[in-house]
């Protein structure tokens, strides 16, 4: 019997581990005869105890499996500041001052709509432009111009928005509203998914109305007066003109700016203009500019007309 414990001591598998799974040891020594029979059932109840681990770890891989794959699609560090940028997509507030890439010399842009993109005009709009004394470009002559920001007249869209001067984008809940230096002006553009009225009275800014495209704030305006220009050039606006403006950030500090006039009126097809870029400038207030009739009537007396008068021979 002593012989036949031994045996069983270094043959049998009941004190081997699988997992954290131990096989308990027998309460009395097997007589020999029972032996093989023994040895099956021990052999039988580790293999049980092996499914019981396996199955185990299957049930719970998936676990695991899922939180690993949880924490792959969470957003790595690296990853938040692009989507930080992202976010800035439909914020368009800021104090915006277009680029100095115009045909200007020595003043920023003035080509956000640019007179190289005009289509040919009708025969109206090439009478209305004949008779435009000009501020800027071959028409123009020194003393002699006729715009009517030179009567105090207000400005509006699109010239407004193409001077060198700054203008502010401030968003409220159904509204985006533009503040201009020049003249202090402001305008409402409703964003609360009206559509434009049927026939708005005619006014110098127009009715306008906004609606988002993606990352492209889409601004449509009708209503004008004919009372100014598109442009310094003396390019005509009509009380049919339909205004279009693209307005998308490109970055934290860049926007762009797209104009296209519509108006079958003065031109045989839409002028689309190429995108214009402005910078913004968080460190700027818009200034107090108002237009005083008697500072412009000085100005035109000490400045502007004689500046068309050739100088004096000596």
């Amino acid at each position: 019997m002593k012989e036949a414990k031994e045996v069983w001591d270094k043959t049998s598998p009941v004190h081997s581990s699988v997992g954290n799974f131990s096989v308990p040891l027998l309460p009395s020594l097997p007589q020999l005869h029972l032996l093989p029979h023994l040895r099956r059932k021990v052999l039988a109840m580790w293999t049980v105890c092996s499914l019981g681990v396996l199955s185990a770890a299957m049930v719970l891989s998936p676990l695991g499996f899922a939180q690993t794959n949880s924490q792959a699609n969470r957003p790595s560090e690296a990853a938040k500041p692009e989507n930080a940028a992202a976010a800035l997509s439909h914020d368009l507030s800021g104090v915006w001052m277009q680029y100095r890439d115009g045909d200007v010399p020595g003043t920023p842009g003035m080509n956000g709509v640019n007179e190289h993109f005009r289509p040919p005009l009708t025969p109206l709009g090439q009478e209305k432009f004949n008779g435009a004394q000009a501020l800027q470009g071959a028409k123009a002559i020194a003393g002699k111009e006729d715009n009517s920001a030179l009567r105090c007249e207000p400005s509006g869209p699109p010239q407004v928005l193409i001077l060198p001067n700054p203008w502010e984008i401030v968003q409220i809940p159904g509204r985006v509203l533009m503040f201009f230096e020049e003249q202090h002006i402001w305008r409402t553009i409703w964003a609360d998914g009206r559509p434009l009225p049927k026939d708005p009275d005619p006014s110098y800014l127009g009715y306008s109305v906004g609606h988002w495209e993606g990352d492209t704030f889409v601004v449509e305006t009708i209503g004008f007066n004919d009372k100014e220009w598109v442009d310094l050039y003396g390019n005509p606006r009509t009380s049919t003109t339909h205004l279009t403006e693209r307005y998308r950030r490109l970055n934290h500090d860049t926007l762009e700016q797209q104009i296209i006039i519509d108006d079958p009126k003065v031109y045989t097809k839409p002028w689309v203009s190429p995108p214009k870029l402005h910078k913004l400038e968080p460190g700027w207030e818009i200034a107090e500019w108002f237009c005083v009739l008697d500072e412009n009537k000085d100005y035109d007396q000490t400045v502007r007309k004689p500046a068309g008068v050739a100088p004096a021979l000596k």
